[in-house]
């Protein structure tokens, strides 16, 4: 069969990452091509139709790939076995995007470049964008790379997958819930968004304070730099002038966020900023595999998962925030409705097999 080369973070647990996870689930469901694509040594050996090539070390240290690594990532692209084609899975920047092209031309490759996160408003889309055949995520996406002067005939739209999940039974939420001093029957918003880009975890903050004295609030944040640190202080003192710091629990990255999604009663991620996080947060497309509410905020790439009934999107301001937590958390009813909306959505249109069909397409006329 034909041999497609993944070019991404090392591909292996955990599986806690966006574009990793979505590599992942493009290897589990390609039928007609195979891959090759780069792990740690400790994760060599076969995922679905890829072969992981050991080539990166086992000691795992900063979130992304450092400067080492990214050059043994580049001498195999100069020097290694040939593939019928490259594809990269990473968020745009001047600096990898001139490597990948450089790398690409001296070996005459075709390449596939997935828009994994979308670049900064600033960026120079012409000179981040490398591939043959760019793959964006969203509609917004799309728009914005069209607006920039983007052909059409070079952009395709794929959205990610999230594989089917089933939700943990209520003696595994009682008792994270316990771990987390929340009580089994306190209605529970989740917030799993960033810390350092945007202020959304500011705004759901702000909106809890207006709910009901026993809403509990847990913000689970996977720092992405050192500014989480400063910036969780700084929330944590404004929970403190709200009076509502002994209902907020700041989690922080949590190897057990599947079981704390499905035991919240609603998940709220308003971000208004896509920097640095995929259109479609991995976390979001989870929640609604696990069937919970989801919420997020008008004019954003993710509010596309609101037209078919995924989620529901909200002006990101305090009372309209509030306004549609306190209406949701007040009836069972459409939290179930709107769960299993969501759920279904997920199955139908974030499925692993529909990816990968897709993709495998894109790579037909790619090499035809």
């Amino acid at each position: 069969m034909p041999r497609v080369l993944f070019v991404s973070k090392p591909l292996g647990p955990p599986w806690n990452d966006s574009s990793k996870n979505l590599v992942r689930d493009l290897a589990l469901g390609l039928t007609r091509y195979d891959a090759v694509a780069f792990g740690r040594r400790r994760d060599a050996g076969a995922l679905g139709r890829a072969r992981i090539e050991p080539l990166h070390p086992d000691a795992r240290g900063a979130f992304s790939p450092g400067l080492r690594e990214n050059g043994r990532v580049l001498l195999r692209l100069l020097a290694g076995a040939r593939a019928d084609a490259w594809h990269f899975f990473f968020a745009p920047n001047p600096k990898t995007s001139s490597v990948a092209r450089l790398a690409s031309a001296a070996r005459r490759m075709r390449t596939v470049q997935t828009v994994c996160s979308v670049p900064d408003d600033g960026a120079d889309v012409a000179r981040v964008l490398f591939g043959d055949r760019v793959v964006v995520l969203s509609r917004h996406t799309e728009r914005r790379f069209l607006d920039a002067g983007v052909a059409r005939e070079r952009l395709a739209r794929i959205p990610p997958a999230v594989p089917p999940l089933e939700p943990p039974s209520d003696a595994e939420k009682a008792r994270l819930r316990a771990a987390l001093g929340i009580s089994r029957d306190a209605p529970l918003v989740l917030y799993p968004g960033d810390l350092e880009f945007g202020d959304a975890a500011n705004l759901v903050l702000e909106a809890h304070a207006a709910l009901p004295p026993d809403v509990e609030l847990a913000l689970a944040c996977r720092p992405k730099t050192h500014a989480a640190r400063t910036r969780e202080a700084v929330l944590r003192e404004r929970a403190r002038e709200l009076a509502t710091h002994a209902r907020v629990r700041f989690v922080g990255e949590t190897s057990e966020i599947l079981t704390l999604v499905a035991a919240a009663d609603v998940v709220a991620l308003p971000s208004t900023v896509a920097y640095a996080k995929m259109d479609y947060p991995l976390v979001l497309l989870e929640a609604m595999a696990l069937g919970r509410p989801v919420l997020v905020a008008e004019g954003t790439p993710a509010a596309e998962l609101a037209a078919n009934g995924g989620a529901r999107a909200v002006q990101a301001h305090v009372a309209s925030l509030a306004e549609e937590l306190a209406r949701l958390l007040a009836d069972a009813s459409e939290r179930r409705t709107l769960g299993a909306a969501a759920r279904a959505v997920a199955r139908a249109d974030f499925s692993r097999e529909r990816m990968a069909a897709a993709y495998e397409l894109l790579y037909d006329g790619l090499l035809s």
